[in-house]
């Protein structure tokens, strides 16, 4: 016997004897109470029993509900009354093309706009738009290149909606030269447009192209927003400049756009990735508004800089001012945990993440998972959890392990990581240096040789170390082995005096770090002076006032010779030296490092 349907509870009382056409009794009436799909089905049988389920009016309001805040199933709603519209107009395909960009299925859009094509209905300028984001969010290139080529055919190309969309959508397929032919052709650029090109070079890495484009904005007379500064901070973080990062807090401030939340969340990321922790707290504490975002950005700063115990603290804080975490806030928990050793704390946050906040743990909080155990030496811990793993293993899950393996000396399991990563990538030159150099410090020459002639069959390169410092509001850059283009000789006499002062205080290059049997220990030596950070840090005592802190980043992990180069420099010439590798940051002073060489 069926199971009879559960009663449906009406949203309004039955009505006798009442004029359908009133306004009290019309379906749309009661659309701005409605609260959900089931709900919008009620007013629609309604609709229907009023004979209004033709009314196009009727049907256009219906459907942007269903567009107002997307789900797959509202959409299919949303598309089968499309469908019940004999002549739709442009506009009406546009609010279904808006929902579809924010759905997890936004080319279905393009289904639409082929049937839209095809009865003779011709897109307009505010067409492009959401169907441009559409591509962009699913990285839709060919796709984004033909609506391209249909709106330079409507002369639509340079129009202010479709320009910045268009950006975006070649900016997000990482074809940044297509993007900025684009900005280019446009005359008059607006903010938005400006917005657009900076975002792009933002997210693609390419910091100092934004700060151009952010300048010349300025120079136009341009009034930045709140959009522009996220990207421009973001930029400043990734070169380290923190005195360029100051100027802009000040700029921030003079124009009132330190009253968003997202641009003090950001000014607290800008400043802990450019080494001033000191700063990022006062941001923090002057804020009158904190989200979830802001105690995240705060938690996280503490985490890359070596203070796991105050990034706990803080969150503690987060709980009893009633904020609830998201995947970012574990994301700086587990980090702090990872980079302080606390491996049990680390467990309970992990564990904690769906069983009591609901939060469900993605790619980074497993990577960060995979730190933790590697860097305390639990490594077979560390390889059953990443094949216990519910998703399918990334690369960056093994190199994690294979960097742990690399620290304690593992040359076995470390072959064995190695091989589960050729299966996925053989293209990264960082993982041959690793095993390359393990096999190394072991005395099992054969093997590096063969790790060093495979790498030289698949054409892979070793990435050099590349270390820049900012002075007088210019980042320098300096390559490992290599000076800095006039100054060069200047800085190479100098860092060799250096390296004479410091071995006068018990510095004692750690030659065993210089991989190759043929080599003598001074050749060695000469290969390990001339490492980037080195040679950046000197550049920085040559060029700025005693005292002065020296902030130095690097693309790499810093090695071992030169971290306890760093805490001697830091001792003899009274100077702090920040340093950020590619894993967290490292405050030498006195002598001494705030990782208490625990990295």
């Amino acid at each position: 016997m069926a199971t009879p349907a559960p009663p449906v509870t009406p949203m309004f009382p039955p009505k006798s004897n009442a004029n359908i056409t009133t306004q009290s009794a019309h379906p749309l009436s009661l659309l701005p109470k409605c609260t959900s799909l089931r709900e919008l089905k009620q007013l629609q049988a309604f609709a229907i029993k009023t004979h209004l389920h033709n009314d196009i009016y009727v049907l256009t309001k219906f459907i942007n509900f269903c567009t107002l805040n997307p789900t797959t199933t509202s959409m299919q709603h949303a598309h089968h009354l499309f469908d019940q519209i004999p002549q739709p107009d442009i506009v009406l395909f546009n609010t279904m093309a808006r929902g579809y960009a924010r759905t997890d299925t936004p080319l279905l859009a393009f289904t639409l706009f082929t049937q839209i094509l095809l009865s003779g209905i011709f897109p307009d300028d505010y067409t492009f738009p959401s169907l441009l984001k559409a591509c962009a969010s699913c990285k839709a290139l060919e796709e984004g290149r033909q609506l391209h080529c249909l709106a330079i055919k409507l002369g639509l190309s340079e129009n202010v909606y479709v320009c910045p969309t268009l950006i975006n959508m070649y900016t997000a397929c990482n074809e940044m030269d297509c993007a900025r032919r684009v900005f280019d052709k446009i005359s008059q650029p607006c903010v938005v447009t400006y917005n657009a090109m900076i975002t792009g070079y933002a997210r693609g890495s390419r910091p100092n192209e934004a700060l151009s484009l952010f300048r010349e904005l300025q120079a136009r007379n341009l009034k930045p927003t709140d959009v522009t500064m996220l990207s421009v901070l973001s930029s400043c973080s990734l070169l380290g400049a923190l005195d360029l990062g100051k100027w802009l807090h000040e700029y921030v401030t003079k124009s009132g756009l330190d009253r968003f939340v997202k641009v003090n969340t950001a000014l607290i990321d800008m400043y802990a990735k450019c080494g001033s922790l000191d700063d990022a707290v006062c941001v923090f504490q002057k804020m009158a508004v904190r989200d979830t975002q802001a105690w995240s950005a705060m938690i996280m700063a503490y985490a890359i800089h070596g203070h796991g115990p105050k990034a706990m603290s803080l969150f503690k804080e987060m709980k009893k001012a009633g904020i609830k975490p998201d995947e970012i806030t574990f994301l700086g928990l587990l980090y702090a945990c990872s980079h302080t050793g606390l491996v049990e704390e680390g467990f309970e946050y992990f564990y904690s993440m769906r069983d009591k906040y609901g939060v469900i743990p993605g790619i980074k909080h497993y990577g960060c998972m995979v730190d933790l155990l590697g860097r305390a030496g639990r490594l077979e811990e560390a390889y059953e959890f990443i094949v216990g793993l519910p998703i399918s293993p990334t690369p960056i899950f093994w190199r994690t392990l294979l960097s742990a393996c690399g620290s304690h000396g593992n040359v076995e399991l470390g072959k064995r990581v190695l091989e589960h990563i050729f299966e996925l990538d053989d293209s990264h030159g960082g993982d041959y240096v690793i095993l390359s150099n393990l096999c190394a410090r072991a005395g099992r020459w054969e093997d590096v040789n063969n790790v060093r002639k495979l790498m030289g069959e698949r054409g892979v390169v070793k990435v050099p170390g590349c270390s820049s410092v900012e002075v007088n509001n210019v980042v320098h850059e300096f390559f490992s082995g290599d000076g800095v283009h006039s100054v060069s000789t200047k800085l190479h006499q100098a860092l060799d005096e250096l390296v004479k002062e410091l071995k006068m205080v018990g510095y004692v290059p750690d030659t065993s770090l210089v991989f190759h049997a043929d080599m003598e220990d001074e050749e060695k030596e000469v290969i390990l002076r001339y490492h980037s950070e080195k040679l950046a840090i000197t550049f920085g005592l040559l060029n700025t006032p005693p005292g002065t802190t020296i902030r130095v980043v690097k693309n790499l992990r810093v090695c071992a010779d030169c971290h306890s180069a760093a805490k001697l420099i830091s001792f003899i010439f009274d100077r702090q030296i920040i340093l950020r590798d590619v894993q967290r940051f490292h405050h030498f002073k006195d002598g001494k490092c705030s990782c208490e060489d625990f990295w």
